[in-house]
């Protein structure tokens, strides 16, 4: 469980997160969402440390991540996984080689040990002959996959995704989507994604907290979001004539119950 409390951060005077609080739920795919400037990227990033909040407080299972020393950071950054926006695959690196980076800089796994622990992530991620390939062979969804495996190298409690589907054909979005979902049961793992795509807020959104202007304005599920009455969200949301149409189909079928 990840805890934001009463969380503020600025740039240059400029106030990008403002008493924003929130609680992210073990075991489940927990989404922030929002429009392009509203502070949800800023957000993600000072939960993983990226970013030095002003006030407030960030608490990895009752341990506060705000208030460590440096090194006593370094043993939560070995129970996060991350995935990034654009993959970050190493151009010159294999795709064994990009999945067992971590475990080079953080385990004292043995190399046989390792070479296990790769194979084992590259077949969750369904790539087990894709070892001696380089990310340039690569399609998108594949290094998207390749980037997965890494995130999950070290067997993480916690699992980053800043917008995990950018660029990728709708298709391969559900793909990644499904994964992303499946591992989080699998491994019990906090999930937090950023993201703006609504096909992933209603297919596999489970806690989702929707941040405007820098603030939480709405928090809750997926079911929640189909009678919500909330004019910002609805606004966001509803922008897409074919979500709109599913919340009306939504309420005039409760409706007639």
């Amino acid at each position: 469980m990840i805890e934001v409390k009463n969380v503020y951060k600025s740039f240059d005077g400029i106030d990008i997160l403002k008493n924003v609080s929130a609680l992210f739920e073990p075991g489940k795919v927990n989404l922030i969402i929002g429009r392009s400037g509203s502070g949800k990227t800023v957000l993600l990033k000072s939960i993983v440390g990226l970013h030095e909040v002003d006030k407030g407080e960030i608490v990895y299972d009752g341990r506060s991540f705000t208030h460590m020393s440096e090194k006593e950071r370094k043993f939560i950054r070995k129970e996060i996984g991350m995935l990034f926006q654009g993959s970050a695959l190493f151009d010159s690196k294999t795709v064994e080689e990009n999945v067992r980076f971590p475990l080079d800089v953080f385990s004292d796994m043995s190399s046989a040990e390792k070479r296990d622990r790769t194979n084992f992530c590259l077949k969750k991620v369904n790539l087990e002959k894709a070892n001696e390939l380089y990310p340039s062979e690569l399609s998108g969804g594949m290094q998207k996959r390749v980037a997965i495996a890494r995130a999950i190298s070290l067997n993480p409690k916690y699992l980053f995704c800043d917008e995990p589907n950018s660029g990728l054909d709708p298709k391969t979005a559900i793909v990644i989507d499904e994964l992303i979902y499946e591992i989080t049961k699998e491994f019990n793992m906090t999930t937090i994604i950023n993201t703006h795509d609504m096909n992933s807020v209603m297919g596999i959104g489970e806690k989702i907290v929707f941040i405007a202007g820098g603030e939480k304005a709405w928090e809750g599920t997926k079911e929640d979001i189909l009678t919500s009455d909330n004019k910002e969200l609805n606004d966001f949301i509803y922008a897409s004539k074919f979500f709109k149409q599913m919340r009306e189909g939504f309420l005039n079928k409760n409706n007639q119950m």
